[in-house]
Order: C-alpha cells, then structure tokens, then sequence
C-alpha cells in the first residue's frame, strides 16, 4: 500500500465514495414491531426498491414494506461502477436451451429498453445522479483479447444484433472518444449510462417512500417463512415479524445471510478505486468527453468512468471471494486490491501516472451457479426473489421489478415470458469445495491473462479450463 500515491484525506472503505461524494442518508426507523402487509420486500437495494415503486404506482392501495438490514443502498446499489447497461447477465446459448432464440432476442430486447426506462424514471421523479448515456467502449489490448471482442461481435450480429446495437470502431473514432494505452481494438456500444449510483439509490428511496411505501432500516432478516394452511408467508426479523401475502427477496449477494440460502448465490467481491480530480493537462492526452463507460476483455477484467466531477473510477477483482460467503468490513478493501488496481490505472493511462488515490472500497454482487440471473414468484408459498445479476444489476434490477410487479398482479405479459423468468438452478457447492473452486478459477484466470499479455495469440488453455469449472 505504501507504493500507491494517495491523497491526504484518502479513505478505505466507509461503504464507498459514491457515499462520500453525495453524502450518508438520514437513518430510517427500523420496524415497530408485528406488522402485516400485502407486499413484503426484504433488501432496500435496487431490486426492492424498483419493486416497490412498480408495484405501488400500479396499484396505490397495497400495503408495502422493505425492510433492511443496514440502510437502503448500503450494498451493491450503492458501491458499484456505476454502469447503466445492457449487458446480459449469462450465456444467451443456456437461455435458448430452454426457451428458444426469440426468447433471447426478446430479453435482450428489454435490456436495451431498460436503460432508458431507468433515465426516464429519474428525470420523472427529480433524481439528479450524474446521468450521461454516452455508451460504452470495450477495449482489446492485446491479440488473445481482440480474438473475443471480434468473437463477440460476430456472435451479437449472430442473435441478430445490429450495427447500431454493437459496432467496431475505427482507430480515428476510438482514439477521439477516449485514448486507451495499448489499445488494438474497441466495439462499441450505445446502450449504456454513466450514473453516479448512491445518488440514484438514494433518490429513489426518496420516490417510494413519497408513494406511501415503509422503508424500515436497521433490520436484519433471518428467516423468510412460505405460506402455511393458516399462516401467510413470512419474515422473521430481530424486531418482530412481518406476515404478507407475498414476501419477496432482494438480497443478491447477502442472501447467504439468510436461514437455509447460503448456497443459493455466491457473493463475489468486486473492488474499486477513485482519484483525485484530473487537471486539464492529463484529461488532453486521454480525451474521454462523451461520458463513455470503459470496460476490457481480459478474464479478471476492469470497469471504469470519467466521474462527473473529472475523476477516473476503476473497478476489479481483488479477492473474488471470501471462506464460508463471509462480506466486507463495510467496503474496506485490501492493500494489495489498492496497490492492483492502481497499476491498472497507469498501464491503461500513463497520463495519469501522478494522480493520486482518493478513496478504495469493495462489494459484493450476487451469482448463480449457473452466471444467469432469475426471476420467479410461487403463488402458492407466497415467496419470490429476482438476483444473480453477475454485476450487471443496475438495469437488470429495474426489469426485475417491473417483471415481479406483473408477476405479483398475475398479469401475464411480455416480460413475464422472458427467459430469465421462473428459471431455477442448482445451488453452489458446500464449503471447503466453494471456496477451493473459485479460488482455483480465478487464479487460472489471473495465469491466463498473464500468458495473454505475453503476447499469446489466442485465448489461453487456463481460462477455457476455468470457464469449465466455473460453469460460466
């Protein structure tokens, strides 16, 4: 850590600079006591928010509550890279197993609607989150890489995608938008938001509470009840339970925290770092006007923005995953991740090798064993849950909501038959073996893009056995 250039007031953790930037919310109550409901959310995180709001604008009666454990957005919603986009979480070949090419275009379809559905709802209810849709740029930077980005295109223009969907970018075009060191091809794509995402949580808190909906924080969930022959579905907190027609969960990667869901879905830990703000004289030699997001194609690949303030914030693995699904000490990241992710910095942009470091921190996301997300609701136990967005949820979680909403009205609609939607897979394997397995993963993914850098013309035998293990 000594070796990483940091500003005077740098921070480690304190959730995340998003937190820093728009400010820590006011604390909510937390639950009176018994309560009864007709909805029941439990997480305040994106999902259960955008549940609630869809839910309640359609039908103003119901009774809705969200209870969390901490404060609404203190997870992923309000840690993450702050990328609004379209990408699909999961292999489209596994979704078409089941259900069909259509089905896939259709979903991706919605993904792509999204990301404006999301703009529009912001502008709707005042959230002001630093939104620009500039697209995003994914960059190649070395052969083995631009393998898959041409890969990955012919497979888009494969499930029918068109230029205007995901297109090569000339050399001249990509260097105008953002000037990436040792870049040797960029696709790019136009459905994708940059947004400042503690704002965005936050402001949307704000919008369902306005609705009537009870946000009560301080919570701890640990049992979720199904619908008994006298007894409604049910959540079991440390300040009384909750009854409700329907209980649904939203807790993606702190699901394991649960009673009876700690093999449901990973928690992968993800990190990031900020620096100071830019001056003009480094912002010349990269560019990056147009609000763009940045993303590569090497196996523990980075996510970055140009922050709205002139800030580089980049993203990474640092510690994929921690023994027995154990989290974060609130978004305190490792030394080594920091020191990591720093050098990543200056290797894509050597302008930058004098900023400083501002703030670190890390998070946890959600994965199925199988990397595709879900979205079910049972009827007749009264339980649901939407998650296993593999880091793409801050659209997914709003197509989520919008899909439990029809679900939990029984309305059968275009979203209802999406692929994703009813999907059940197995559930991770019990440790030591979870921990030994992703331990293994990624170090054949770190071994392989090492090998790849090298110079390496095709992608590496290490990263095809890892994709083996993992399933992905």
């Amino acid at each position: 850590m000594d070796t990483v250039r940091k500003t005077p007031d740098f921070r480690n953790g304190g959730v995340s600079f998003w937190y820093r930037q728009a400010g820590r919310p006011a604390a909510r109550g937390p639950l009176p006591g018994a309560r009864e409901y007709d909805v029941c959310v439990v997480g305040g995180g994106f999902t259960g928010l955008w549940t609630a709001y869809y839910l309640k604008t359609a039908r103003p009666g119901l009774r809705i509550a969200i209870l969390e454990k901490e404060f609404a957005g203190f997870g992923a919603s309000g840690r993450n890279g702050g990328w609004l986009t379209a990408e699909m979480a999961g292999s489209r070949e596994r979704y078409a197993r089941a259900h069909g090419r259509d089905s896939v275009i259709a979903l991706q379809r919605a993904m792509f609607d999204t990301v404006d559905e999301v703009i529009r709802v912001a502008g709707r209810e005042g959230v002001e989150a630093d939104i620009v849709k500039g697209g995003v740029l994914n960059v190649a930077t070395n052969p083995a890489q631009r393998r898959r980005l041409h890969a990955e295109l012919a497979a888009s223009r494969h499930w029918g995608f068109a230029e205007e969907d995901l297109r090569l970018l000339p050399r001249d075009e990509r260097e105008d938008r953002l000037r990436v060191a040792g870049a040797l091809d960029a696709t790019y794509s136009p459905h994708c938001a940059r947004i400042q995402p503690a704002r965005l949580v936050q402001g949307l808190a704000r919008a369902v509470e306005r609705l009537g909906v009870d946000i009560f924080e301080s919570t701890t969930v640990t049992e979720i009840r199904p619908r008994g022959a006298d007894e409604p579905a049910t959540a079991v907190t440390d300040r009384g339970t909750v009854r409700a027609e329907y209980v649904i969960r939203a807790t993606e990667g702190f699901t394991a925290g649960i009673a009876g869901q700690r093999r449901q879905w990973l928690p992968m830990n993800s990190s990031m770092i900020v620096t100071e703000p830019l001056g003009e004289d480094v912002w010349k030699h990269i560019g990056w006007l147009g609000g763009e997001l940045l993303g590569d194609q090497a196996h523990a690949y980075i996510y970055a923005q140009r922050t709205a303030d002139g800030r580089i914030a980049l993203g990474g693995r640092g510690v994929p995953y921690r023994f027995g699904s154990r989290r974060d000490r609130r978004g305190r990241t490792q030394a080594r991740t920091v020191a990591a992710l720093s050098r990543m910095l200056v290797d894509l942009f050597p302008a930058a090798a004098d900023a400083r470091v501002d703030h670190a921190w890390c998070g946890v996301l959600g994965v199925p064993r199988d990397w595709c997300s879900t979205a079910h609701l049972d009827h007749e136990t009264g339980l649901g849950w939407a998650g296993g967005y593999v880091g793409t949820g801050v659209a997914t979680t709003n197509l989520a909501g919008r899909t439990l909403r029809d679900l939990v009205l029984r309305h059968d609609t275009e979203l209802t038959r999406l692929p994703w939607v009813g999907r059940r897979v197995r559930p991770w394997e019990p440790e030591p073996l979870r921990w030994i397995g992703v331990r293994l993963i990624y170090t054949l993914y770190r071994a392989a893009d090492r090998r790849e850098n090298d110079r390496l013309d095709r992608t590496s035998a290490y990263a095809r056995l890892a994709d083996l293990i993992s399933g992905h």
